[in-house]
């Protein structure tokens, strides 16, 4: 017999215990019954979503927690993003990441987000496609997507993704040029294109209208282009095949949603999903229980969590969390009863104390009909240590809702 089943991915939730909340992580702080309920009557442990101390960025844990080995699979954030964009890569065409951020003259990074600019970016978009690569043979292709971020595609022959980033990572330091990170032709032209695109992306934003009111406003420009990331697409075998389940994927953020399309799942919109902070939760519970009338599997992931995260603000993230657990609640009371199961995890730590993604492991749950009771009354950092699931890898979750949905294969004979 076959069952439906829900894997909510809450980006960046899991956390550290912060010395200025008694001691308390934001999801421990939280309240949140539905998920506790989840917990107490369902799977609880720990889970490595890479290996044990090996911070994963929001790409190879996505890969991981759908199966996929991200040492043998991973080729470069740049074409997840592209896809999750819209946009059609074709062998031999590399992707970047990019960021509209704020620079100094000199070049010093101001503020790697721009202010965390929205609607306004997609104003100098035309500015920015106007600009003219002297590179033979070479074309590119530029796309906001959500609030500061984009995506570059360069598309020609003879190009390479092993070359270094142009953002820094860092506010004070001053933009990169990119360089190859490999011999030969491919990568110093992959370089030098991203170098020239990088420049001209200032000579065109530096005195935009639109940063020229924002610059009157008090706000920072948004005059700079970031690039970072590198990536082709990788060859692997898609979920429908590897699993044998029609899936499904709910994600506003680019990144998320390439890496959903690459292996295979078909992309729900909910035109009120923004990626952010002011995300709606409801409509994403709502299409997630529509998506299991036509798919075995949806995923639903949220971005809020990790955005709260980078900002270092505990009791935005606490919120956040609450209105995932609402959402949880909404999933909830429309399958209690019925053959559905329901997966809740982080892909990564991002405590609000380091602003960045850690290596430390991330609570998980899985309920559904048959699943052993933990019994542990909360779910949480410190509950999911002690859970009846003990300690697992990111590949090892959607294996073990597989098994319970009715579609692992036996092992042998």
């Amino acid at each position: 017999m076959k069952f439906k089943g829900i894997m909510v991915i809450c980006d960046g939730m899991g956390d550290r215990p912060h010395p200025g909340h008694g001691g308390k992580t934001p999801l421990e702080a939280a309240e949140t019954p539905f998920m506790d309920r989840l917990a107490d009557q369902g799977i609880v442990g720990f889970m490595d979503v890479i290996s044990p101390g090996i911070p994963p960025g929001s790409d190879v844990a996505h890969l991981s927690l759908f199966g996929y080995d991200p040492y043998e699979y991973y080729t470069g954030r740049g074409g997840f993003e592209a896809v999750g964009a819209g946009l059609t890569l074709s062998p031999g065409d590399v992707a970047f990441r990019c960021n509209f951020a704020s620079v100094k003259e000199d070049f010093t990074v101001m503020d790697r987000r721009a202010g965390r600019i929205r609607e306004e970016a997609e104003k100098m978009v035309p500015a920015i496609r106007e600009i003219k690569l002297d590179v033979e043979g070479l074309t590119y292709e530029f796309h906001h997507t959500v609030e500061h971020r984009g995506v570059l595609v360069l598309h020609g022959d003879n190009l390479s993704r092993q070359v270094s980033d142009t953002d820094p990572h860092k506010v004070g330091e001053r933009v990169l040029r990119s360089a190859p990170l490999e011999e030969g032709v491919a990568a110093e032209r992959t370089a030098e294109a991203l170098n020239q695109f990088t420049l001209k992306s200032y000579e065109v934003l530096r005195n935009h209208p639109v940063n020229l009111n924002r610059i009157k406003q008090g706000k920072p420009p948004a005059n700079i282009i970031l690039s970072r990331g590198a990536g082709t697409l990788p060859k692997l075998q898609p979920i429908p095949q590897k699993y044998g389940v029609k899936a499904s994927a709910i994600a506003a953020v680019a990144l998320v949603r390439g890496v959903c399309k690459v292996v295979g799942m078909d992309l729900i919109d909910v035109p009120s999903a923004t990626g952010g902070l002011d995300t709606d939760y409801s409509a994403k519970a709502e299409a997630a229980l529509r998506s299991l009338k036509e798919n075995d599997l949806t995923i639903l992931h949220v971005k809020a969590t990790d955005v709260a995260s980078h900002d270092g603000d505990f009791e935005m993230k606490r919120h956040v969390i609450e209105k995932i657990d609402d959402m949880v609640g909404t999933i909830f009371r429309n399958v209690k009863g019925s053959d559905v199961y329901v997966a809740v995890t982080a892909d990564h730590t991002t405590p609000v104390t380091v602003r960045d993604h850690t290596g430390d492991p991330v609570p998980f749950l899985l309920w559904g009909p048959g699943t052993l009771r933990s019994g542990v009354g909360r779910f949480c950092e410190r509950t999911a240590r002690n859970g009846n699931a003990g300690r697992i890898r990111g590949p090892d979750l959607i294996h073990e809702l597989m098994n319970y949905m009715g579609f692992s294969q036996k092992f042998g004979f």
